[in-house]
């Protein structure tokens, strides 16, 4: 029991790794607060005519400096229209706002989110301890590490001005080493499969490269990159993150099917130990077919339902493309469909790759 609790400490820590720092004394810019009263809730219309709703709340602080605190907040002196109802029991983020004299003011920023956040991430764990048991726990150390690599080594170093490219492929090599070799254990099978996913992310990149630098992709596309854009300075290259994320995406998806045709190996070669190596390759490959069909299709519809909204506002009429070919031709959707793509290819290399290799190390004749 009290090796569960510390790899469940290990497990849920990350997520309190975003939490404010108080430790310069100052009062916490940005806070929880639980709505305890309604003052006055209406319609209201504003001069162009929509109407938006107009609460006057009574919220009480829970954490830091304004831990109990009771503050009225008034939407009609916060600027910008508040779209959120708020209802008592709410919890919501609350910003203070101090000027030059020391006078503060209070602004509703949203709900605060990360409660149910973290409720549903421990019930992913405890499904995960429960159903897959020891296979589970090693899984749920893993994605920790893979969770660490990314936010305390790649991100870091990208947003110092670091080459993304060869930040991610580094920081994919140590997530590819913990993955293996925490969930397969430190075996042959996790030495095969380490070279292949190596090589097969090796050669999405190349062929990533290749093609971003052809369709003129300049990673600038998403609302996102235009943000970090005043943000980094100029020191982030975004065509390098362009790629980065497109090896990180494809490093999510390579362990399934890589370990599952050494897997396929394996069990092929015990049942007949005589086989030659071509025989062992053949009915391998067949079994990796159907697995290139599923994967692929998995990694497509993992980038289609991230760009849902933009997919539905081409397909609305609504945007400013007049044809299908216009919208393809737009560098958002054109992003998207070269690292579906590429993503794709890398994913059905895997297979062969992965394949060979086994045989080459499992089979004796």
């Amino acid at each position: 029991m009290k090796n569960f609790l510390i790899i469940l400490f290990l497990i849920l820590a990350p997520l309190g790794w975003a939490r404010a720092d108080n430790s310069d004394g100052l009062p916490e810019k940005v806070f929880p607060a639980r709505v305890t009263n309604i003052l006055d809730s209406k319609i209201v219309t504003t001069p162009d005519g929509t109407t938006v709703p107009a609460q006057v709340l009574e919220l009480k602080g829970l954490e830091g400096a304004y831990k109990d605190k009771i503050i009225t907040w008034d939407s009609s002196q916060q600027e910008g229209d508040s779209k959120n109802v708020y209802q008592v029991g709410d919890k919501v983020s609350v910003e203070a706002s101090f000027d030059d004299k020391g006078n503060v003011k209070y602004f509703i920023q949203d709900y605060v989110r990360t409660d149910s956040i973290e409720w549903l991430f421990i019930v992913f764990i405890l499904t995960l301890l429960v159903v897959g048991r020891t296979k589970g726990l090693r899984a749920a150390v893993s994605l920790v590490a893979s969770f660490f690599v990314i936010m305390k080594y790649i991100l870091p170093q990208i947003m110092d001005g670091s080459d993304p490219i060869i930040v991610t492929l580094i920081g994919s090599f140590l997530i590819l080493l913990t993955v293996i070799y925490v969930t397969e254990g430190f075996n042959k099978r996790s030495h095969v499969a380490v070279a292949s996913i190596f090589v097969s992310l090796v050669l999405t990149l190349v062929l990533s490269w290749y093609f971003v630098d052809l369709a003129k992709l300049s990673g600038l596309s998403s609302e996102e990159a235009g943000f970090l854009t005043s943000f980094g300075g100029g020191i982030i290259d975004f065509k390098g993150l362009l790629l980065a994320g497109i090896i990180i995406g494809a490093l999510g998806v390579l362990d399934d099917v890589v370990i599952s045709q050494i897997a396929a190996v394996e069990e092929i070669y015990a049942a007949d130990k005589s086989q030659t190596r071509r025989q062992i390759y053949k009915k391998a490959y067949s079994v990796g077919l159907s697995h290139i069909s599923s994967m692929t299709n998995t990694l497509f519809l993992a980038y289609a339902g991230a760009s849902l909204p933009l997919l539905i506002l081409f397909l609305s009429g609504q945007s400013a493309f007049s044809s299908s070919w216009q919208a393809v031709n737009n560098e958002s959707l054109a992003t998207e469909i070269v690292r579906t793509l590429a993503g794709s290819v890398g994913l059905v290399l895997a297979v062969p790759i992965s394949t060979l290799l086994a045989v080459w190390v499992e089979v004796k004749n």
